[in-house]
C-alpha cells in the first residue's frame, strides 16, 4: 500500500494527560496536512478543536477513558457533551470488571445506551485486549456486534500493551460483518500498519505514522 493510503486509515492521536492546546492544535494541523481519517483528542479540547478546524477534519474523542469503570450514566453524559461540542466519533472504554464478572449483559446494555447517545455519529468500543483471555475477547466480539457498535477497538494505549496482529485476526474471525476493526497502541511503523490493515483493521490509532511521514 502507498503510505498516503495507510494514513487515510489513521486516527491521529494525542491523549497524554499533559497535552496542551498548542500540541493539540499542531496535531490537528498535521491531520489535515497528511490526510488522516481523524484527529483523536481529549474531551476537554473537542470544542476548541472544532472551533479551530470546523468541518475540515473529523474529530474523535474518548469516553470513560482510560479505565472504563465510570457509571453508564456518566459515560452517556460524556458522550452527549462531546457530540454537542463537535465530536464526530466516540471511542468508549468498556467496564473490564464486568468482563471478569461475566456480566456481558451489562456491557451490551451500556454500549447500546452510548450508541443511542451517538445517534448517527460513530461509536468505537475499546475492550483493552491485553487484560483479557482469548475466551473473553471472543465473547466481547459477540457483545459488540449484538449491541450495534460501529467498531471494536483493541486498546487504550494506556495499559500493559497495545494492538497485536493476533488480536486483530481474532476480531476478524469473530466480529459481525457490519462491525469494523480499529487497532490502537504501539503501532510504530508503516510495515506494521499495512499488516494490521491486511488482517482486517480499517482504522489505526497512532501518532507515530504522521511523525514518520514528516521525517521522510
Amino acid at each position: 500500500m502507498e503510505r498516503k493510503e495507510i494514513l487515510k486509515t489513521v486516527d491521529h492521536t494525542l491523549l497524554a494527560q499533559t497535552a496542551t492546546w498548542e500540541e493539540i492544535r499542531k496535531i490537528c494541523d498535521d491531520a489535515v496536512t497528511y490526510g488522516t481519517a481523524s484527529v483523536c483528542i481529549p474531551p476537554s479540547y473537542v470544542k476548541q478543536a472544532y472551533e479551530y478546524l470546523g468541518k475540515e477534519k473529523t474529530i474523535c474523542t474518548v469516553i470513560g477513558f482510560p479505565n472504563g469503570y465510570n457509571t453508564t450514566a456518566v459515560k452517556e453524559f460524556e458522550t452527549k457533551d462531546a457530540i454537542a461540542n463537535g465530536a464526530d466519533e466516540i471511542d468508549m472504554v468498556i467496564n473490564l470488571g464486568w468482563v471478569k464478572d461475566r456480566r456481558y449483559d451489562l456491557i451490551e446494555q451500556e454500549i447500546r445506551v452510548l450508541k443511542v447517545a451517538c445517534g448517527e455519529k460513530i461509536l468505537k468500543v475499546i475492550i483493552e485486549t491485553c487484560l483479557l483471555t482469548q475466551e473473553e475477547k471472543i465473547e466481547l466480539c459477540k457483545v459488540v456486534t449484538a449491541a450495534g457498535a460501529d467498531f471494536i477497538k483493541t486498546s487504550t494505549g494506556f495499559s500493559t500493551a497495545g494492538a497485536t496482529f493476533d488480536d486483530v485476526q481474532l476480531f476478524a474471525e469473530h466480529v459481525g460483518k457490519e462491525v469494523k476493526i480499529k487497532a490502537a497502541g504501539g503501532i510504530s511503523s508503516f510495515d506494521d500498519a499495512e499488516k494490521f490493515i491486511s488482517l482486517g483493521a480499517s482504522r489505526l490509532g497512532t501518532s507515530r505514522l504522521v511523525k514518520l511521514a514528516k521525517q521522510e
